[in-house]
């Protein structure tokens, strides 16, 4: 089922994230509905807290760019729980990004494009490997979801002012786009 992805101002992307446990109801299902919202969004990565569910879960497709980045050509991957350590002796490059959460807004965001990561994946099964380049950026635009954080909040205060304009229409929710979303609308006060 495609869920609405939840935009920039609503809570659910700034609260905290919860462990996630072989318990967790239905993770199933939440797993395959997030790897259809993202498809169905045109994105490649996608984690819990942007279809408004605060657990620590992430889902990364970037086999859409295997043909400008062959070493991306079919990686996917679930991850559960995961650790993310910025290695010291990685390129540290200025790249574009954008979210689903905050669409219309790209920005470029400097990021040390090779880290450490591990997690857990749906088999349960634990996992560990350093990440560089293109995929590393990925993992840790992504994992920002998870602590609360978006990438714009790793730009600089002047370019977050040149952006207030769109993103006050996204908090208003005054934006179109291809897809389903949610954004925050405070109670009217009587």
């Amino acid at each position: 089922m495609v869920l609405p992805i939840y935009l920039y101002g609503h809570p659910a992307l700034r609260n905290a994230n919860a462990e996630v446990t072989p318990e967790y109801p239905k993770l199933d299902e939440l797993i395959a509905n997030m790897k259809e919202t993202m498809y169905d969004s045109d994105g490649i990565g996608i984690a819990a807290p942007q279809v408004g569910v605060n657990i620590k879960l992430v889902y990364i497709d970037v086999d859409v760019l295997g043909d400008d980045m062959p070493e991306l050509k079919g990686v996917n991957f679930v991850l559960i729980n995961p650790e993310v350590t910025v290695l010291e002796d990685g390129e540290v490059r200025n790249r574009e990004e954008g979210c689903l959460s905050l669409p219309g807004v790209h920005e470029s965001v400097k990021r040390v494009e090779k880290i450490n990561l591990k997690w857990t994946d749906e088999n349960w099964q634990q996992h560990e490997q350093v990440i560089e380049g293109y995929l590393a950026r990925v993992v840790q635009h992504e994992c920002d979801h998870l602590d609360g954080k978006v990438f714009i909040d790793h730009i600089s205060p002047i370019r977050k002012q040149l952006n207030k304009a769109k993103l006050n229409n996204i908090i208003k929710g005054n934006v179109r786009c291809g897809y389903r979303t949610r954004c925050f609308k405070p109670l009217k006060k009587k």
